[in-house]
């Protein structure tokens, strides 16, 4: 930084958001440059660009603008943000219930509502870094999916901010790191029903078997049952797993046509809450969770898992 301080572009730059942003802060809770030359702008020194880090970094985690900027004020981050995030009111307001998780989903709905792709970024790869992509789906991304999938279904809007976030998430994962090529090609076959769009769920899983050392193919989302049977036949892996958000995308024929057309039967994982698990065909394995289904394919024969 240069002796004279940062202008408020180049700070609202290194924070990721608006010039308008700094403004606004500034206005309502003092948090403005503080280093004046006569006739000239005011200019941003290390302590204010400091102050502002942990007003933006709390925000972003949930904490009312106020309270936030007395924290920053006084240079202190408490170590946990509290609930402060009532129920959704059903069609209203713009909050996204969460549940009961923590300050870091909180502060990922609160992203996506402003359309937010850094900050959106940024938590979820800090996330990931410290706990790992399962712990992260299940504490942060699908509390936060779930609670904007329930505020469109009430008010049909929001349409942008699912997009928005779906696209970050997507990235997030894909930016887990891979197990380094040679060996033996992937054993694992990863699939989206016919006609299922919701792929997430299934990319979330590629990412956490990367993280113990598993290669998988992933052939994403809208799979016809004969692309995937065509699938099957030429790479013969071990396990495939095939998910289904709806009821309308869980026809269990795909998965007796795959064990059908497979020279050597791998196992079937069926994952996801569309498939009737009566009808499903003898000796699906059905997991409830991220993890299970985790643990079901990290041991895989042939697979590189650690």
């Amino acid at each position: 930084m240069a002796d004279d301080g940062l202008s408020a572009g180049a700070v609202a730059r290194r924070l990721g958001i608006a010039v308008t942003t700094l403004r606004s802060w500034h206005q309502r809770y003092g948090l403005g440059p503080t280093r004046h030359v006569p006739g000239q702008h005011r200019r941003y020194s290390v302590e204010d660009l400091n102050r502002l880090d942990v007003m933006r970094r709390l925000t972003a985690e949930g904490i009312a603008p106020a309270e936030a900027a007395d924290w920053a004020r006084r240079g202190a981050v408490p170590e946990e943000a509290p609930d402060r995030d009532g129920p959704a009111r059903a069609g209203g307001g713009t909050a996204i219930a969460v549940g009961r998780a923590g300050p870091a989903a909180r502060g990922l709905a609160r992203a996506a509502m402003r359309l937010d792709p850094l900050a959106m970024r940024a938590g979820i790869g800090a996330a990931i870094d410290a706990g790992g992509v399962v712990a992260t789906w299940e504490r942060m991304l699908r509390p936060v999916l779930v609670g904007i999938g329930e505020r469109h279904a009430a008010s049909a809007a929001f349409i942008e901010v699912e997009h928005l976030l779906s696209r970050c998430v997507s990235e997030a994962l894909a930016a887990v790191p891979r197990p380094p090529a040679g060996g033996s090609p992937p054993r694992i076959l990863l699939s989206c029903a016919d006609e299922e769009q919701h792929s997430l769920p299934l990319e979330a899983l590629a990412a956490a078997l990367a993280e113990v050392g598993v290669h998988c193919r992933l052939l994403g989302a809208r799979v016809p049952v004969t692309a995937l049977v065509d699938a099957v036949d030429r790479t013969a892996p071990e396990a495939v797993v095939v998910w289904s958000h709806r009821s309308a995308t869980g026809d269990p024929a795909q998965l007796t046509a795959v064990r059908a057309g497979a020279w050597r039967p791998p196992l079937l994982v069926a994952a996801g809450p569309g498939w009737p698990p009566e009808l499903l065909p003898p000796g699906v394995r059905i997991p409830a969770t991220l993890a299970e289904a985790l643990t079901m394919l990290r041991d895989v024969p042939g697979s590189s898992g650690r």
